[in-house]
């Protein structure tokens, strides 16, 4: 396992933007755990997944760790976009096509094997009800395979600035976004119980964090039915997002018939 360069003017130079729009924004980030992520070596970053911006903030702690990189697991269509597609190929973050996930799995555990710290969504989608989804193993199966620790980060606040079915807010608002890192879970057994060995941890972070961020107010979009907010049930956003998926399905059933009668 060779030693990685910290230096990587691309990723620093996002790094630094990012810097810039949070000071912008004014918001209030409380980090902790930070010993917790590895100085070398690789580790999966196993990430909740609240709102569209919470992989720019899952690679707080390694950067405090010392400038050190994640490379995300980022789904295809943010990799096609001429945008955003050159960028995602210059921070070396690793595309996931949902439909044929083997490749990127594979393209994971080699960057595990080559000592790098890889970010993935055990939730694998943005949980509405802002609770922890059922868990898939891949982020399980990856550190098995190459033995890579597994550390888990759990973020609370960020729905806040931009979340599924909710208007971005990315003006001055003063959020405060915290984000936990957990003990290291050491790759073994099997993906069934590590994984939910694994959900059982971050879910008592995120209960953690949640206990010490302060006010909830009754009613709020963001607030976990739970603490008394206008979010649904983890049962009602499953619901939702089984119809959301089934009518994706149809969509693109109806697309590829028309090609093939074309």
């Amino acid at each position: 396992m060779t030693k990685l360069s910290r230096m990587e003017p691309v990723y620093d130079t996002v790094i630094a933007a990012a810097r810039l729009m949070w000071l912008a924004e004014g918001l209030d980030f409380k980090v902790s755990g930070v010993e917790h992520v590895p100085a070398e070596g690789p580790g999966v970053v196993a990430i909740n997944h609240t709102g569209y911006l919470d992989f720019t903030y899952a690679g707080i702690p390694a950067f405090l760790k010392g400038n050190r990189k994640v490379r995300f697991m980022a789904k295809k269509e943010v990799f096609d976009n001429k945008i955003s597609g050159p960028i995602m190929r210059a921070l070396k973050h690793i595309p996931v096509d949902r439909t044929a996930g083997a490749e990127s799995y594979r393209a994971a555990v080699e960057y595990l094997r080559r000592g790098e710290l890889v970010g993935v969504y055990p939730e694998a989608t943005i949980s509405r009800s802002f609770e922890l989804k059922d868990f898939k193993t891949g982020a399980a199966r990856m550190a098995l395979e190459s033995g890579a620790p597994i550390i888990p980060h759990v973020i609370w606040g960020a729905q806040r600035v931009w979340t599924k079915g909710h208007p971005k807010q990315l003006g001055r608002h003063h959020f405060k976004i915290m984000i936990g890192v957990c003990e290291p879970l050491e790759p073994t057994g099997d993906p069934e119980t590590l994984t939910a060995r694994l959900h059982e941890v971050m879910e008592a972070k995120l209960h953690e964090l949640q206990d010490a961020y302060g006010e909830h107010p009754k009613g709020e979009y963001w607030v976990p039915a739970r603490l008394g907010g206008s979010a649904p049930t983890l049962e009602e956003a499953n619901r939702m997002d089984a119809e959301e998926q089934a009518a994706r399905a149809a969509k693109r059933a109806r697309r590829e018939a028309g090609e093939t009668e074309a």
